[in-house]
């Protein structure tokens, strides 16, 4: 046999093998990716599907689900309908190999933890390692589109169910592969409509790329109808809202370890209904509806018809507190001075938190 054949002969061959491998891959990373989610204490995963995409460097996951397990029944955490996961190529540029994914309405179910009882008790380090492990290199770049998160608690009275819908969010430069010069080189974006479909706004920076990350955020929540808050305000209050808006902005920031931040909700225009039966059927059940319209009357600004109140926190990370007796002096700034503005206040700034740690 000539050498040409040979060479022939053994360059088809190696194709063949390839061949053989391409069509064999997408099985092999199937069980690979469903043998990692079933490992996981306290939990079961399962993907449905898995393509290969050889010449983008990339593999997309199709309907992967991760369940908590609460003694004989699954309880449904996360379910993301398709997942891409690819190569950056513009960062080789920059002499990094990173990823960036692309996530397709994503939900993510959070079931309050005094509901659930675990034949294992899982920890947050083990499902969310277990999905980074799924990612072979450094992710970079994360979008989501059309996500959804939800919270719920079945042990009150009446369940309680909140969720954000809707979610559309970019974050970039995760592994601060460009502008490393800045001192939070990340960005993220992202906007959604919250239960009583108010408009959500997230802008922020930070820096990932270190134990405990630096992160600068503004946050806005537009023109919720607060009636939507029910189940969560009969639960743990014992009233509703017949009507009524909920606003609510924040900045939170983080600065080697130290935070600072505010909370500032605004109710609009808001009635207070009786949630525990009919007119007149509890004396108890008629001053408790009195008290709650009392302490709204007191405590409102009557021009613009708010109850406001701005919440600020601030410490170290293992010890983040509330001081309390500002919150009280907000009330009471709200209700006699002025109004809050229905805006982030842009009064905190990333680099002041170097004199707030030295103070």
């Amino acid at each position: 046999m000539s050498k040409r054949k040979k060479l022939s002969y053994i360059v088809l061959t190696v194709v063949i093998i390839l061949i053989i491998f391409r069509l064999l891959l997408p099985g092999i990373v199937k069980r690979y990716v469903n043998n990692t989610l079933q490992d996981i204490p306290g939990y079961w995963g399962h993907v449905e599907d898995i393509d290969i995409n050889l010449y983008r460097g990339a593999y997309v996951i199709h309907q992967l689900k991760l369940d908590k397990i609460d003694g004989e029944s699954n309880i449904p955490f996360l379910d993301f309908e398709k997942s891409d996961i690819s190569i950056q190529w513009k960062s080789l540029f920059n002499g990094k190999i990173v990823s960036k994914i692309n996530l397709y309405r994503p939900k993510v179910t959070y079931i309050f933890e005094e509901q659930v009882k675990d034949s294992v008790e899982p920890t947050n380090e083990d499902w969310s390692e277990a999905l980074t492990d799924l990612v072979p290199i450094d992710i970079n770049k994360l979008t989501i589109e059309q996500g959804k998160v939800g919270f719920l608690q079945f042990n009150k009275s009446p369940d309680v169910d909140l969720y954000i819908d809707q979610i559309s969010l970019t974050a970039t430069n995760l592994r601060n592969v460009v502008d490393k010069e800045q001192e939070l080189p990340s960005s993220v974006k992202a906007t959604a409509i919250s239960i009583g479909q108010g408009k959500i706004n997230l802008d922020g920076k930070m820096d990932l790329v270190q134990q405990i990350p630096d992160i600068d955020f503004d946050f806005s929540l537009e023109k919720a109808n607060v009636t939507a808050l029910n189940s969560f305000t009969l639960a743990y209050a014992g009233f509703d809202f017949e009507k009524g808006n909920f606003d609510l902005f924040s900045e939170v920031v983080i600065n080697d370890g130290y935070l600072k931040g505010y909370f500032k909700p605004i109710l609009t225009d808001t009635k207070i209904v009786d949630a525990f039966g009919k007119e007149g059927s509890n004396i108890f059940k008629k001053a408790w509806e009195g008290f709650v319209g009392f302490f709204k009357f007191i405590f409102k600004n009557q021009k613009q018809d708010t109850l406001a109140t701005k919440i600020p926190v601030e410490g170290d990370l293992n010890d983040v507190g509330s001081n309390i007796f500002t919150t009280i002096v907000g009330i009471f700034k709200n209700a006699f001075i002025k109004a809050y503005k229905g805006e982030v206040d842009e009064s905190i700034e990333f680099n002041d938190l170097e004199k707030e740690k030295e103070k």
